[in-house]
């Protein structure tokens, strides 16, 4: 397995979607969240992690959509235009009520969370009966888990059997999947340019090679009563900021 790099902060990520490399990557991966999710009309849609270069898709359609980003990543300032639908959070304790969201979606999330079990339980609390997780991860046997420089090479990448395991281990069941991000993780524009035909290629004779996972779950309702985190691995109650000093602003991150 390869080693666990250093999660990145919010301003490596805002800065490789600023990137061409990281535009290329935003559709790639934004297609495949589509075809999992073709009509979110009237759902609630929490996006957690650094989602928000993938939720300007849903916000015309879906009811509401809102991000919540861990207190050890950072936070920006999302949309850069409008009100702000983006909090601070601690990932292990979600400042909102039982079964209150239709869709969660985890970007950068699960590879980087320093508890994820407790982050799982989390989603699956606020999550309602009928509810659906997507979670996108590095994919462990893809190039792009070998690079560093871009936030697909930091934290635990894992296969799509793996991902689905550990899915199912935590009150989830796995319902679909998808892969993506065939393309390299190149910075020249030519190359980058081919990327539609390289996703193309990819799905049809190279799968295990995505860039990247994303599996879809469901909520298991027969999974029992949730425990929480015990008491002695707290600092205290969760401090939600939905405004805070930003580190940096820059274009939104989830422009078409």
């Amino acid at each position: 397995m390869l080693p666990f790099q250093m999660r990145s902060d919010v301003v490596d990520l805002r800065e490789f979607y600023d990137t061409r490399t990281g535009h290329v990557a935003r559709l790639l991966i934004r297609r495949a969240l589509r075809n999992l999710w073709p009509d979110v009309r009237g759902q609630q849609l929490l996006g957690l992690g650094y989602a928000t270069p993938y939720l300007l898709q849903f916000r015309d359609e879906a009811e509401r959509v809102f991000a919540f980003m861990p207190a050890q990543q950072g936070v920006m300032h999302w949309p850069e235009e409008g009100p702000q639908a983006v909090a601070l959070v601690d990932e292990t304790e979600l400042p909102l009520p039982d079964n209150s969201v239709d869709r969660v979606l985890l970007v950068h999330a699960v590879e980087n969370s320093e508890a994820l079990r407790y982050l799982l339980r989390e989603t699956w609390r606020v999550l309602a009966g009928n509810g659906r997780l997507l979670v996108v991860v590095p994919n462990r046997r893809g190039v792009w888990a070998r690079f560093e420089r871009t936030p697909f090479g930091r934290g635990l990448p894992y296969t799509p059997s793996q991902l689905s395991r550990f899915l199912r281990d935590n009150m989830f069941t796995p319902t679909r999947s998808a892969r993506a991000l065939y393309i390299p993780p190149t910075r020249s524009h030519t190359l980058l340019r081919t990327a539609p035909a390289w996703e193309r290629l990819g799905m049809r004779w190279f799968p295990t090679f995505a860039g990247v996972v994303v599996v879809e779950a469901s909520k298991q309702l027969y999974a029992g009563t949730l425990t929480h985190e015990p008491a002695r691995l707290r600092l205290g109650r969760p401090v939600v900021v939905p405004f805070p000093q930003v580190a940096g602003r820059g274009s939104d991150d989830g422009g078409a």
